[in-house]
Parts: structure tokens; C-alpha cells; sequence
């Protein structure tokens, strides 16, 4: 058996993260219904939650969260959801992320750290931070 990955599979994992940076939470949805692994990454480790909480697409983020998409999974640069949603400035997304159990002291920088780096009190106020 090859480990060259098939033309096909490649394609369609392509496709897949495409609709997660556009946000199409009822195609990301069914995807994952039929069988696309929730917590997918790509080269970089980037999650599909990752990829659509990064683009501002809180209803992709539910959608995938409440399909077991890990909230806190973080890419191989030690990045969160969480973190990059607070960097972007995505509140509904950070919202979605904390609503699926997303930890905002995890990761490297955590997003308590980004909000603090950023003067976002309000998120530090919602995180229980200082």
C-alpha cells in the first residue's frame, strides 16, 4: 500500500476546508454526517473548527462543535480556536467556542493571553480573567 494519498481523498478534503474558511455550516454538517472526520486538520494542523472560527463563522463553529469537532484542539503552532477567534475579534464566534467548552487558558498564546495583548477587557471579563 502507497502512503501517497489518494487524488480523490485529497480533493475532497480540500473542498471540505473550503467550506469551513466560507462557513457553510449545513454543508460542513453534512459532510461530517456522511462521514468526513470532525476533527479533521490540514498541513498546519488547522482544524475545520480551527479554519471556521479563524474566518468569523459561529454557526460553522456550533455546527461542528456539536458534532464532537474538539474546541479546544490546538494546530501545530500551539494556536486555539479561542485564541485566534479573540485575535480576529470574532465575539460571536468566541461565544460558540466557550458555549462547546473551549477553555480560554489553553494554548500558546491562550486567549486570555491575546486578550490581554489586545486590551479586550470585555473578553477578559468573560473569560473570569484580570
Amino acid at each position: 500500500m502507497s502512503d501517497v494519498p489518494d487524488p480523490e481523498v485529497v480533493e475532497l478534503a480540500s473542498k471540505v476546508f473550503d467550506l469551513a474558511r466560507a462557513g457553510d455550516a449545513d454543508a460542513l454538517a453534512a459532510y461530517v454526517d456522511a462521514g468526513v472526520p470532525a476533527n479533521l486538520t490540514n498541513d498546519r494542523g488547522d482544524s475545520l473548527l480551527m479554519l471556521a472560527a479563524y474566518h468569523g463563522h459561529a454557526p460553522a463553529v456550533t455546527a461542528l462543535a456539536a458534532r464532537g469537532a474538539d474546541p479546544g484542539r490546538a494546530n501545530d503552532r500551539g494556536q486555539t480556536p479561542l485564541a485566534g477567534a479573540v485575535f480576529k475579534g470574532e465575539e460571536a464566534v468566541v461565544r460558540a467556542l466557550l458555549d462547546a467548552g473551549a477553555d480560554p487558558a489553553a494554548g500558546t498564546p491562550s486567549a486570555v493571553d491575546t486578550a490581554r495583548m489586545f486590551g479586550k477587557d470585555d473578553l477578559l471579563e468573560l473569560f473570569g480573567a484580570r
